[in-house]
C-alpha cells in the first residue's frame, strides 16, 4: 500500500499493527485514540510512535523521553515529514 492509499482509507485494516493504527488515527485527527494504541506497549517501534505523538502534542520533554526509549534523537524534520516516514516504515 502506498502512503497516498493509506491516507485515503476511511477505515483501518484489521491487520494493522498498533503503531500503524495509531498513525492512522492521528491522521484522522484523533490524537487520543492514536495515543491509546501505543501508550501501553513496550519496544522501540511503539516508543518511536509514542515520541512522535508527544512531539505533535507539544510536550517536548515527554517526547524526548520516548525518543530516548526508541534509541534515537528527536528528528530535525517537520511533523508531517516524520509522520510520513513512520507510515512508510510500518507499511513495509
Amino acid at each position: 500500500m502506498s502512503l497516498e492509499d493509506f491516507k485515503k482509507l476511511n477505515n483501518p485494516y484489521s491487520d494493522f499493527s498498533p503503531e500503524l493504527l495509531a498513525l492512522w488515527h492521528d491522521d484522522k485527527g484523533n490524537w487520543n485514540k492514536a495515543h491509546d494504541q501505543v501508550d501501553h506497549l513496550s519496544g522501540k517501534d511503539a516508543a518511536r510512535v509514542h515520541a512522535y505523538l508527544h512531539r505533535k502534542e507539544g510536550d517536548l520533554w515527554n517526547a524526548d523521553y520516548w525518543y530516548r526509549q526508541a534509541g534515537i534523537a528527536r528528528p530535525n524534520q517537520s511533523l508531517e515529514q516524520e509522520w510520513e516516514s513512520l507510515v512508510r516504515y510500518f507499511l513495509k
